[in-house]
Order: C-alpha cells, then structure tokens, then sequence
C-alpha cells in the first residue's frame, strides 16, 4: 500500500444496485484493483439517519456485499468491508465535528432535501452525516474519491476539514481528489433521461436494478421515454435515446458511432428490444453469482471479517496519530 494510491469509496446498502451503479462505477472499480489500493466500505451507519428494521436491514446489507461480489469485486485486491466494523470511523466523527463549522453544514444541500423527505425524523445524525463522510475517507489517507455531482460537496468539506486540522496540528491528514474515470458512462433515469438513474429513488419506474427480474427488465426498457424523431442518435436533443445507446454502447463495448450505423433506419421499438436483450444478457451471470453467494453465508463473513480487519490495521495507524496531534493520553 505505500507505493499505491488509495481510492476510496462508500455505499449505502439500501436496496439492490442498479445498472447505472454497474456501469458508471463497478466496471470502473474493477479496472481499478491492480494499480490503487481500493477501499470499499458499505457505510451500514449512515442508513441509520432513516429508522430500519433491524432484521431486514441486515439482510440487505448482506446482499449488497453479494452484489459487489457478483459484480466481480475481488476481496483479495481490494479492501471490502462494512463501516460499523471499524470503530475508527465514528471516533474520527466526532474529532472532525469539533472541527467542522456549522455554516459548513447549514449550506449542505443534501440535509436541506432528506430533512424534506424525512420531516418527521430530522436528526441530529443527518446533519452531521457529511462530518462522518469526511471520517470515512480521511482515516485511509484516500488520495482519490470516485464521486458524482450531488456528493462534491461533501467532498470539498472532507478536504477543507482536512486543511484546518493539518493547519492546526502539522501535518496529519492527505487532501483527497476526485476521481473522474477514464471511461465511464452516466447512466440516466428512463422516465426522466434529465436526471441521473439513482438507487434511492422512490419512483422505480426509471430504474434497473441488477437484481431485477427479465421480465420487469424488458417491460422498464421498453416503456423508456423517447421522443418523436424515431432516428436512434445520439443527440443531446433527444436525451432518452441518447442514454439508451449509451447503456447500449458501454455493455457492448461498441462506439456511439457503431451503434448509430447499427441502427440506422430502424425504429424505436427494434431498438429498444435490443437494449432490453443485451442488458438482460449482462445482468443475468452476475444474478446467477449472486444467489450462489448469498447461498454461502459463511465465505461472505469471511470477506466482510477479513476486510474489516484490513481496515483497521489502517485506520488505527491514523488514529494513533490523530491522538497524538490532539494531546489524547495514551
């Protein structure tokens, strides 16, 4: 690990990943794996900002290391863990807390829409949640950040946190970046191409899920919002089919310019139906690798156990040394 960068990334395990997560992210994280030091925490504490139920929250937190795994995330290059293992995490939380300024986190735009959507459970866990977001990534001297445009800004509050504890006791925590992938796509809503496909969405109408039945697959792709023109391009004039053929294009490894003169002269609905085919035939090893890991419990705590402590032999480092900088009896 000296001599690699660290990137890391943390997830909410709600619900199953969708393709946009797939295809924007994983992919990328798997080309990743031999030349960083890739850190892969499904941050179980902060779903804790909405009320679970216990068991089922268990359940789905399982699942999503499952789906990592599915996906092809190697637990033997990378660290794979889940964050209420390493204690580190909310010990730097509230360290960076008595750092952190409350104009920083009234201007976060993020608590101002979950306290929308969650008026009857404002906590005080959601306000703070970007301090603990900060903790995540600075405990692993993270070098870079794979993030998308709703998170920059708890990005930039990670790194001016940073700054001022650097500033303040010497030297102590690396300034992470973001990461933009060489290759990626953006992957965006069927129903509303205007906004990005996202796993927390309430309405699902727009959303593949990784684990989502042929069926319902198929029925989503071909109800996907188009436009009038029934020329398949790749045009900024017509988002929704401009974000098929981007789907289209990155599970075929075909250019935008192939798929175009693919399906040059055909309509909509042969379009669609090919859409539906190819992610149908990309999503179905990685189910089918799911159950197999979800029907093995045992190795699965062997990843989670093993990563955690990983982690740990990391985070405890920084935080020996954030003790020390703070005056913290031994």
């Amino acid at each position: 690990m000296q001599n690699q960068k660290v990137i890391f990334s943390g997830a909410q395990p709600s619900g199953s990943l969708t393709l946009g997560n797939y295809i924007g992210a994983i992919k990328n994280w798997k080309s990743l794996e031999d030349d960083y030091q890739c850190i892969f925490s499904i941050v179980d504490l902060h779903s804790l900002t909405v009320r679970q139920d216990p068991e089922s929250f268990r359940e789905s937190a399982l699942s999503f290391l499952a789906q990592y795994l599915a996906c092809g995330l190697n637990p033997d290059k990378s660290i794979i863990f889940f964050q209420s293992h390493v204690r580190e995490h909310t010990e730097l939380a509230w360290l960076l807390n008595c750092m952190t300024y409350m104009g920083e986190l009234n201007r976060m735009t993020q608590f101002k829409e979950k306290s929308e959507r969650h008026s009857d459970n404002v906590n005080a866990g959601l306000y703070t949640y970007p301090v603990l977001m900060a903790a995540d990534i600075l405990l692993y001297q993270t070098s870079l950040v794979p993030v998308g445009e709703d998170q920059k800004q708890h990005l930039e509050l990670s790194r001016e946190v940073a700054e001022r504890f650097n500033n303040a006791y010497g030297d102590t925590f690396k300034i992470p970046e973001v990461h933009i992938p060489k290759v990626g796509a953006r992957v965006m809503d069927l129903q509303e191409p205007e906004k990005k496909m996202s796993k927390s969405e309430e309405n699902d109408k727009g959303v593949l899920y990784l684990l989502e039945s042929e069926k319902s697959l198929t029925k989503k792709i071909k109800r996907a919002v188009t436009d009038n023109e029934n020329q398949v391009a790749f045009s900024d004039a017509q988002p929704g089919i401009k974000n098929l053929i981007s789907i289209y294009s990155k599970l075929t490894s075909n250019t935008v310019e192939e798929v175009e003169e693919q399906f040059s002269g055909k309509g909509y609905g042969d379009f669609k139906k090919a859409v539906a085919e190819v992610v149908i035939e990309n999503l179905r090893p990685i189910q089918d690798k799911y159950q197999e890991y979800m029907e093995n419990r045992d190795y699965l705590e062997e990843v989670y156990t093993k990563g955690a402590e990983k982690a740990s032999g990391i985070a405890s480092k920084t935080m020996e040394d954030v003790r020390e900088k703070l005056g913290l009896v031994k």
